[in-house]
């Protein structure tokens, strides 16, 4: 039997922050803070996959090799809500007609935003 995703782990100088960030970002709610200053976020506390946010005393060095991509209805609009939420633009060398905007949380950790896409066969 293969194994089911729980959460994505990332390691952060401001666990909390960062959690309180993507919280707001995904429409998550805390669900869980540990006594190592761990940080725990999902759609509630049943559901899964969620995020962990876990104390890290080193700076991140080089490109992360992980990102998320975030898929709104409305691109540029969500844009701006994240960039009101602590978010910033970033340039990662992508082309400048791209269907995604990079962004950066308040962790550096980029990100990116695409254009609305819907599958095919997904119903309306």
């Amino acid at each position: 039997m293969p194994s089911t995703w729980f959460c994505l782990a990332i390691h952060s100088p401001a666990p909390a922050k960062l959690a309180d960030f993507w919280a707001r970002a995904l429409g998550y709610q805390i669900v869980f803070e540990g006594p190592q200053g761990e940080v725990a976020i999902a759609k509630d506390e049943f559901s899964h996959p969620g995020m962990v946010f876990a104390p890290l005393d080193e700076p991140r060095q080089g490109k992360s090799r992980l990102h998320i991509e975030l898929n709104p209805d409305d691109q540029d609009a969500e844009v701006e809500r994240l960039i009101g939420l602590g978010a910033h633009r970033v340039d990662i060398g992508q082309p400048e007609d791209a269907g995604w905007v990079v962004l950066a949380d308040p962790d550096g950790n980029e990100f990116c935003v695409l254009a609305p896409w819907r599958h095919p066969l997904e119903p309306e």
